[in-house]
């Protein structure tokens, strides 16, 4: 049975302004696994990924936040799939935006425009010390600069504000279709951002299993990637 409906197919075929909240689920289809479930990257950790990626371990303990980092999170070869092609082609047509708790700037790579990375990108580095941008291989090879300042990924640690907040808030006032697809929705401040949605706006989940959402969402129940390969943009 398809995943795209006619009334999908035409929500979107009417829509000027859709804004995709993207995750985790996004991804694991160009081999970069998710965070939560069973074989996520937080599965059988003994130390607790929320203590790992926050402030207090980068003050602490760098190299633990490192490491994890290199071992869990980078995986520089994979490649955007139907879903980031998709979307990147109806932004290309000035017909939607994304805001994705995404950390692998995968629909950037997918040509993607008008995209906020609400929770950073790995691939942006720069040195605590003053700013100063580097290079995604050195960090890569080090935690430490030349000159031994301490280099981080410009993403969204626990116990940090997200980028762009009240750009994002802006744009999902300005949205005429919300469309969910591939996260739990557990994480705040992202999952807030549906409150800033016009009361009539229609909004669609597309996930492997129901999330927690208010009842006016219409929740599709299945592969992110058959819904984006049967819908038409």
């Amino acid at each position: 049975m398809a995943l795209v409906t006619s009334d999908v197919q035409q929500l979107f075929d009417d829509a000027k302004n859709i804004v995709f909240l993207t995750g985790a689920g996004v991804s694991t289809a160009s081999g970069i696994p998710d965070y939560r479930s069973k074989g996520g990257i937080y599965d059988g950790m003994t130390l607790r990924p929320e203590y790992l990626l926050s402030t207090e371990a980068l003050a602490k303990e760098p190299e633990k936040m490192y490491e994890f980092a290199k071992e869990n999170m980078y995986f520089p070869d994979a490649q955007p799939n139907i879903i980031h092609q998709k979307m990147a082609e109806l932004t290309q047509k000035n017909r939607a935006r994304i805001i994705t708790q995404n950390v692998d700037s995968l629909h950037l790579k997918a040509g993607a425009k008008n995209v906020i990375e609400f929770h950073g990108s790995l691939y942006n580095i720069y040195a605590t010390k003053d700013g100063k941008p580097s290079d995604v291989n050195t960090y890569l090879h080090s935690l430490y600069r030349e000159d031994g300042a301490l280099l981080r990924p410009a993403i969204t640690l626990y116990g940090e504000i997200p980028f762009r907040v009240d750009e994002a808030a802006q744009w999902m006032s300005q949205a005429d279709l919300v469309v969910i697809v591939g996260t739990s929705f557990v994480v705040y401040p992202f999952a807030g951002l549906l409150q800033y949605a016009r009361p009539n706006v229609p909004i669609l989940a597309v996930n492997l299993e129901k999330i927690p959402a208010p009842a006016h969402v219409e929740q599709i129940v299945g592969d992110a990637r058959e819904f984006f390969s049967e819908l038409q943009v």
